[in-house]
């Protein structure tokens, strides 16, 4: 396992210890808290490797360091926005986006969803060209603006603040114009029952929209996602055609809730993939 890797599957041990120990109201100082030892076992590294590893994070402002080990620094990615979040798992999200942007075949009209996972799709999608890639962020746009072989469509509407994603009316009536062959669909989150869906009532409405003007639906995510019932459901989830996730999504250690939204989907018709 490479250190990205790592610091990656360190941060989603905190955050998970902290989500599994930390639930409700009036918790005792001290739930969630996950110790050097205890990473270590689980990572398969030395204790010295995780306390720089944690060092790391916690300059980043994404866990803090306390007596033995550490809790979460922040809350989880919800809650804050595109800059807060961008460095998140970012190894695993780079990962997500070039398997994504392997499902995608040259000459391909695209639709891609906003994001801070999009944003590392966009980066490999501009090596599948011939492409003609509409984009619902502005991150993406920039990663794909005068790269040969892409005719890039920037979608109008209102950029969402603090997210960079485009929403609104305008955004609709574009979309509800042009039709795609892929959709690249980001998620706040995917639930076994409760299907796809999304924080923000705008960012719904537009992924709704994207659903119903493309031949195909790729949904991307990170393990976090999964067992996750955000506020505005999207639609069911054999509204998607496949999905991409990482392999951590398979081990109930790490994400408890991924292993049966993993099974619903399948059962769902849905083919999922673990990058």
């Amino acid at each position: 396992m490479d250190v990205a890797d790592r610091l990656d599957l360190t941060l989603r041990l905190v955050q998970g210890h902290g989500q599994d120990q930390g639930q409700g109201q009036g918790q005792a100082q001290g739930q969630g808290r996950v110790s050097v030892a205890e990473l270590a076992q689980r990572l398969g590294v030395s204790e010295m490797t995780v306390r720089r590893d944690l060092d790391v994070l916690e300059r980043q402002g994404l866990v803090r360091r306390v007596h033995g080990g550490a809790v979460a620094g922040r809350p989880r990615e919800e809650g804050g926005g595109f800059e807060a979040r961008q460095a998140w798992q970012a190894a695993t999200k780079d990962r997500l986006g070039a398997a994504v942007a392997g499902l995608v075949e040259p000459g391909s009209r695209v639709l891609l969803d906003a994001g801070t996972t999009t944003v590392h799709v966009a980066e490999h999608l501009a090596a599948r060209g011939p492409l003609t890639v509409a984009v619902l962020s502005l991150q993406a746009a920039l990663r794909l603006a005068d790269r040969p072989g892409i005719d890039l469509l920037v979608v109008g509407g209102r950029s969402r603040p603090g997210e960079r994603s485009l929403v609104g009316p305008l955004a609709l009536r574009t979309l509800e114009s042009l039709a795609f062959d892929v959709f690249v669909m980001s998620i706040g989150g995917v639930h076994a029952v409760h299907g796809w869906s999304e924080f923000s009532l705008e960012d719904a409405a537009v992924k709704q929209a994207g659903l119903g003007q493309a031949a195909r639906t790729v949904a991307v995510a990170d393990a976090t996602k999964l067992g996750v019932r955000a506020f505005s459901q999207v639609a069911p989830l054999d509204a998607v055609h496949s999905f991409v996730t990482d392999a951590a999504a398979a081990d109930p250690a790490t994400h408890p809730g991924g292993p049966q939204t993993l099974d619903a989907l399948r059962e769902a018709g849905v083919e999922t993939r673990l990058a």
